[in-house]
């Protein structure tokens, strides 16, 4: 649940139940996973089955596995896929083809999430973004106005 805003513009939460994800987006608070696994399928006692090739009544299964539970591996195998796909959304949000680019394109970004919002001030007739910070600002404008700062697609993509 969030309750407002700290001084530095940061979102306070009351607890971090939903995980560090709001609607699908992370709000800042640590991402927290959780997983569950089903138990394996082979049991330490054999119970009595059937041959699967003749369909003859069998005494006992047969006993494959002699570990019994799959979580330490399965989570070992969980931390890594949750590492790969964070560090592809982190690829896809700073871009790069080298780690000095990538870094240097997440700084940027930081930066500029860093930077204050300020509210907009009503009927000034700026869209709202004369307000910001200058860092935003400028970043807001180029986004919003194509023909403010770089070229944009036109929006026909």
């Amino acid at each position: 649940m969030i309750e407002g805003r700290r001084d530095d513009g940061t979102w306070v939460h009351r607890t971090n139940n939903a995980g560090g994800l709001t609607g699908g987006v992370t709000n800042g608070e640590p991402i927290v996973v959780r997983g569950a696994v089903k138990p394996i399928s082979t049991l330490a006692r054999p119970l009595p089955t059937a041959d699967l090739v003749t369909g003859d009544p069998v005494e006992k299964a047969h006993y494959e596995r002699s570990d019994i539970s799959v979580v330490p591996a399965a989570g070992v195998i969980g931390e890594a896929m949750v590492m790969l796909t964070l560090a592809r959304f982190v690829l896809e949000k700073t871009g790069g083809d080298s780690m000095p680019e990538v870094l240097d394109n997440l700084h940027r970004a930081q930066a500029r999430m860093a930077a204050p919002l300020a509210a907009p001030a009503a009927g000034d007739g700026s869209g709202g973004h004369a307000s910001l910070a200058p860092e935003r600002a400028a970043v807001v404008a180029a986004a919003v106005e194509p023909d403010a700062g770089e070229a944009g697609s036109g929006g026909d993509d």
